[in-house]
């Protein structure tokens, strides 16, 4: 599934366009139409690392830098590398960057399939709402498992649907009709946030998730559902 739906393009091609489009304002509308909820998100990927207190960690689809500025904030890491295939939203994920005064974070362009980092490099791989947007998902978890060193750690967060009955309705319902048409609203975009929706409802979470990534190379594969099932932290380990 892609944004546009063109059939001239590659999905990884709508993506970054996709995401060009919504740059401005995707800080704003991250933090608005989650509640602010996506901060406690990225302090359990936080939670998740620190026992292998991790030197060097690269974020993958790292949009603006928020998982990777929070790394270094709550980690100290030494060395933090955020990809994207995103232009406009590495630039500003730059300028928050050079704001905070923050020498250890280098964001570049990347592609999660094709990563150019030799294996067996960082101590930590993390991806925060992207796994959905790679064109090959497996590959993408494959790359992510290459340049992971032995005992290294990755952790995965990504929207989910909540199990239970009642709080699964009200939470469709909010998803399936009052985010697109806000993120329509205030995005100028009119398919991105009814893609964030389209894309959740197919994504393979929990154990369907959990089983790609064994496929992917990774073991002691875990998952944590997050805020009723709204969002979900999975780990595994190389």
């Amino acid at each position: 599934m892609s944004p546009y739906g063109k059939t001239d393009t590659s999905k990884k091609t709508e993506v970054a366009e996709m995401f060009d489009r919504i740059s401005a304002n995707y800080d704003f509308l991250n933090h608005f139409l989650s509640l602010g909820i996506d901060k406690r998100w990225r302090l359990a990927v936080i939670k998740s690392l620190r026992p292998l207190e991790p030197q060097r960690v690269l974020d993958v689809a790292t949009g603006t830098g928020d998982l990777a500025i929070q790394v270094h904030k709550s980690l100290r890491a030494k060395e933090i590398i955020g990809v994207d295939i995103s232009p406009k939203m590495l630039e500003i994920g730059q300028k928050k960057i050079e704001r905070r005064g923050i020498k250890n974070i280098r964001l570049e362009p990347g592609d999660s399939e094709d990563l150019r980092f030799e294996s067996d490099y960082f101590d930590a791989t993390t991806v925060a709402f992207g796994v959905r947007n790679f064109e090959t998902p497996i590959k993408g978890l494959r790359e992510m498992y290459r340049v992971l060193r032995p005992g290294g750690r990755i952790a995965v967060l990504e929207f989910s649907k909540p199990r239970s009955k009642i709080f699964g309705s009200i939470y469709s319902f909010y998803f399936k009709y009052v985010l697109p048409k806000l993120g329509r609203l205030l995005s100028k975009d009119k398919r991105a946030y009814s893609y964030l929706q389209e894309s959740v409802s197919v994504f393979p979470d929990y154990n369907r998730f959990t089983d790609m990534m064994e496929d992917a190379g990774f073991n002691q594969c875990t998952y944590r559902s997050l805020t009723f099932g709204i969002c979900c932290l999975y780990t595994g380990e190389k």
